[in-house]
């Protein structure tokens, strides 16, 4: 079975909701009718029975006073007018105070009914059953109970009454339905039929990718949201696809423009400018790689970084390799005019060894950036262990942080062993201390110029290492304190602030490194984190060579 079979349509599954509605709708109302019907019908039929006792009850009473059963049959005989009773009994008491059928009234064609002079109690409330209605009433005489009244009403009448009921509700249930049915689909097709028209230009625009056609606005307020939305973003897009085309060309004009001043440049030049370009695509490719890194926000820092550090060494080598252009075209002017001078020619071939010097300590300078800020990457994206000096780790990471850094007067202070390597997972505490340094410049240093933040790290014994960071900030308030690893507890909601950093933080400590973090706090005592996490130590070179 294909989607399109699996999947509804609009038209369908309105039709299929306002049908099941009307008709659940319906139906509840006609079955509370019903039932409500029924009860007013058995009520009345009670009332009626009861009034029919109540006057036959009295013109027995001189029948059982007197003993005279033939007179009170000939006063039951009258009965027969009555279309809703078949049956009727009067019981008397005999000298032993002892009940018994005294006289009886039964319908024609209607077969006789056991006494109930044992159910006499019982039927003092009238009992409806699914055949007949039984009532009794007492006899009274001065206040004494003489004898009993019994009639039997049988429910058909009743039946027949609400069957009849029943027929001409469905009836007319099923005329409502028709017409709700009717309705549905008038005002359905008003509906579907501009959603229909704009589904086919949307398949029409997907299939032909003609973004200058527009959805025609219908009468319907919503609809005509919708369409207006939608004409705004084929505008959108058939003005993005215009730009694109245009920087496209200008793109292609430039292109050809800059072979061509490729084209007039020397062996020589050739050589660095091409050093050069391979040094700006493993840039590019970097920053690519920065981009798609979306475990952290520091990687943002990091891009600006590597675009601040490394454009002075590149700016420097393409003004060196421009001068040289220049040197060179006139060197090559006066030699074609024979006027070129052994002085002009010995100045040349200074100026050009100072410049390719220049060019060559940038583009080593450039290289050496680029290597320590990829290693930085490598270790975010790679959670594997490696063996690195924790000193030289540390800063690459304030390497990766210097243009924020250099936004304010704050100090960085490591105390660490140079030689100190180990092996563990590097990107993790790349990432907690990149927060945790973050945090102090962002919470804890706002409205203070100055602040200093001290990194200290130890091994307290060979397979443990403990790192201590502290800094002066404005530190925080206990009920802070006990939430700060909870997720988004944050000083600056509504101003930027996620609530994520620290929970980060506490996540990676625990469960990527499988250590332990503790805070400790004051308000304007600044902040403290105790961060210990296994680790395996490696004797570095220097020291084997020591031993």
């Amino acid at each position: 079975m294909s989607n399109s079979e699996r999947m509804l349509s609009i038209k369908s599954l309105m039709l299929y909701v306002a049908m099941a509605t009307s008709t659940i709708a319906l139906v509840i109302t006609a079955a509370i009718f019903e039932y409500r019907l029924e009860q007013s019908y058995k009520d009345q039929m009670i009332e009626n029975t009861n009034m029919f006792a109540e006057f036959l009850v009295k013109n027995s009473v001189v029948g059982v006073l007197f003993a005279d059963p033939k007179s009170t049959e000939s006063d039951l005989a009258n009965l027969s007018g009555v279309p809703f009773i078949d049956h009727a009994h009067i019981y008397a008491f005999d000298n032993d105070k002892s009940l018994y059928l005294f006289a009886s009234y039964n319908r024609q064609g209607t077969s006789h009914i056991e006494t109930v002079i044992d159910k006499l109690d019982q039927l003092m409330v009238p009992t409806l059953s699914d055949d007949a209605l039984e009532i009794v009433k007492p006899i009274t005489h001065n206040g004494d109970v003489i004898g009993y009244l019994f009639l039997n009403v049988p429910t058909t009448k009743l039946d027949e009454l609400l069957l009849n009921t029943v027929m001409i509700t469905i009836a007319i249930l099923f005329v409502v339905i028709m017409f709700s049915l009717l309705l549905t689909l008038v005002l359905q097709k008003k509906i579907t039929t501009p959603v229909e028209e704009l589904v086919s230009l949307v398949q029409n625009i997907s299939r032909d990718k003609d973004y200058s056609t527009r959805a025609d606005i219908s009468n319907i307020n919503e609809l005509a949201i919708l369409a207006n939305a939608f004409n705004r973003l084929l505008a959108r897009i058939q003005k993005h696809i215009q730009d694109q085309q245009e920087a496209e060309d200008e793109y292609r004009s430039l292109t050809i423009n800059l072979e061509e001043k490729v084209n007039q440049r020397t062996v020589a030049l050739k050589e660095a400018n091409q050093e050069l370009i391979q040094t700006l695509e493993k840039l590019h490719e970097f920053q690519r790689q920065l981009v798609q890194n979306e475990k952290m926000a520091s990687l943002g820092d990091m891009v600006a970084g590597i675009a601040h550090e490394v454009n002075t060494p590149i700016g420097l080598g393409v003004t060196a390799s421009t001068m040289m252009i220049d040197r060179i075209n006139q060197i090559q002017q006066d030699f074609d005019n024979k006027t070129l001078k052994a002085s002009a020619l010995e100045k040349f071939l200074a100026e050009s060894k100072e410049n390719l010097n220049i060019v060559y300590r940038n583009l080593n300078r450039s290289a050496d950036l680029i290597s320590s800020f990829k290693q930085v990457a490598v270790d975010q994206n790679n959670e594997i262990n490696r063996t690195f000096r924790v000193h030289q780790l540390i800063d690459e990471i304030l390497l990766s942080l210097r243009p924020r850094l250099r936004q304010t007067k704050h100090n960085i202070v490591i105390t660490c062993d140079e030689q100190l390597m180990v092996e563990c997972k590097a990107g993790p505490l790349h990432q907690i201390l990149i927060n945790l340094i973050m945090n102090s410049l962002i919470h804890g240093f706002e409205f203070i110029e100055i602040g200093t933040i001290n990194v200290s790290v130890e091994m307290p014994s060979n397979d443990k290492l403990c790192i201590t960071y502290t800094d002066n900030g404005k530190g925080m308030p206990d009920e802070l304190k006990k939430r700060i690893f909870d997720p988004f507890v944050t000083t600056k909601r509504g101003k930027g602030g996620s609530g994520l950093g620290m929970h980060l933080v506490f996540n990676l400590v625990t469960q990527g490194l499988g250590g332990t973090i503790n805070v400790e706090s004051e308000v304007d005592h600044g902040v403290k984190f105790v961060i210990t996490f296994p680790v395996i130590k490696v004797e570095s070179p220097e020291q084997e060579n020591d031993l």
